[in-house]
């Protein structure tokens, strides 16, 4: 999430008063994140807006959709959080106008407003924490089985070497060894990608800042625009890069990585083939965030409401899990 066009007070109003939420009472720009711009939008509240308990909903989250998102994507995003959100799962809803539409256009830029979870994001987990977060991903793989719609992944192995390339000589000049990196793990995981696991609508950017979590309790998954018809597998590769390590992916913590294991097969269990996969699939994940982190660094506008990330931080887990196998994913016992 970050802040890339700037509203006004007048923009805000006129934009809450095509849904029936009642009156804006306030908006405040979200800096987190880099592919969209997004307000906390607080209003009087209304009937015509409830939580699950019936109650009035007063806060929601204003989503502008800017960049690395194709607006012909966007019924298959806000379709599957609707999905997930009735089956149970702990997804926000999207908020429909009073015409019933999902998003809307607002200054040429395609709009959606979506429904405030409670939570906090978790920076240094527990392993009960992320026994729950595994056991919520694998529960919206479930839970988006009979899901109809499908969207291709747009960031995958070819991909990421479209991104380096478009970096150009500017790798460099973010650290001296990344295009050495690049040159020599990303051709062995072109060749090697598995084609055959098991598919599922994933997540494919469950990190901490998209998890909201009340003491052990998942109460959000959220911020699904990269979500895609993939491995299932790869999901829980990228969740596990994500959350095992310390903050720079300096340390690995194997306690956190074993219970984000568990509670992921505490759900659904992997086939063997699947967790034979796994640490090609961990090196494929880093190497992608490493690909986005880099590109972004480039290109981010310097008067960006955003929060620029590091792709050294991913490079550090790419070369882990290339040396470290075994300790990043041990044997199932028994």
């Amino acid at each position: 999430m970050a802040v890339y066009t700037h509203l006004g007070a007048d923009d805000f109003a006129s934009l809450v008063a095509e849904y029936d939420v009642g009156g804006l009472v306030s908006a405040k720009g979200i800096a987190e994140g880099v592919s969209n711009s997004n307000w906390l939008v607080e209003t009087t509240g209304s009937a015509g807006a409830v939580d699950p308990s019936g109650i009035p909903q007063t806060r929601f989250i204003l989503t502008m959709y800017e960049r690395r998102i194709d607006l012909d994507d966007l019924p298959f995003f806000l379709g599957l959080l609707d999905h997930l959100s009735a089956k149970g799962e702990p997804v926000p809803r999207t908020i429909h106008d009073r015409s019933g539409n999902a998003s809307r256009m607002l200054g040429g830029k395609a709009v959606a407003l979506i429904e405030f979870l409670p939570g906090v994001s978790i920076e240094n987990p527990s392993e009960v924490q992320a026994h729950a977060v595994g056991k919520a991903l694998a529960g919206i793989h479930l839970a988006s089985a009979d899901f109809t719609a499908t969207r291709t992944n747009d960031l995958r192995p070819a991909d990421w070497q479209a991104l380096f390339e478009q970096c150009g000589d500017h790798l460099q000049e973010i650290a001296p060894q990344l295009p050495g990196t690049i040159e020599l793990y990303l051709p062995r995981l072109i060749a090697d990608w598995p084609e055959d696991l098991p598919r599922a609508t994933i997540h494919a950017d469950l990190f901490p800042d998209n998890v909201l979590m009340l003491g052990n309790k998942v109460t959000g998954l959220i911020d699904f625009y990269f979500a895609c018809t993939d491995i299932a597998a790869y999901d829980l590769a990228v969740t596990h890069a994500a959350w095992s390590f310390s903050k720079g992916g300096r340390i690995f913590r194997p306690d956190i990585a074993a219970s984000l294991m568990a509670g992921y097969e505490s759900v659904r269990v992997l086939s063997d083939a699947e967790r034979g996969a796994l640490p090609l699939l961990a090196q494929g994940a880093a190497m992608r965030f490493a690909a986005t982190r880099a590109f972004d660094w480039i290109n981010t506008p310097g008067d960006a409401l955003v929060q620029r990330k590091d792709p050294m931080d991913f490079v550090r887990r790419l070369e882990f899990y290339a040396k470290n196998s075994q300790s990043a994913f041990p044997a199932r016992a028994g």
